[in-house]
């Protein structure tokens, strides 16, 4: 993810423990929201970070570069959600 989107985020404490971090990305293209569960509490810029490893991945998958790479198979992603607004 290029640096120029402005990322904005609120964090919930959920009964089991884990953070819920919501997110807001703000593109003028293609605008997303998305979450993130984490197991602790963390920095926002390690919370940042995060995200747009993540967000890099999945770019990564849906391209097809990594069909043919047998030591990083692709799999469900369950502690992080990303959806177009």
């Amino acid at each position: 993810m290029k640096a120029a989107h402005k990322i904005s985020l609120t964090q919930k404490a959920l009964p089991s423990g884990n953070i819920q971090v919501k997110f807001f990305i703000e593109d003028v293209k293609k605008p997303m929201y998305g979450y993130l569960l984490t197991n602790e509490p963390k920095p926002i810029g390690e919370i940042i970070a995060e995200i747009q490893e993540r967000m890099q991945q999945r770019r990564m998958s849906l391209s097809g570069l990594n069909s043919f790479s047998l030591n990083n198979p692709v799999k469900d992603d369950h502690n992080f959600y990303l959806f177009t607004a």
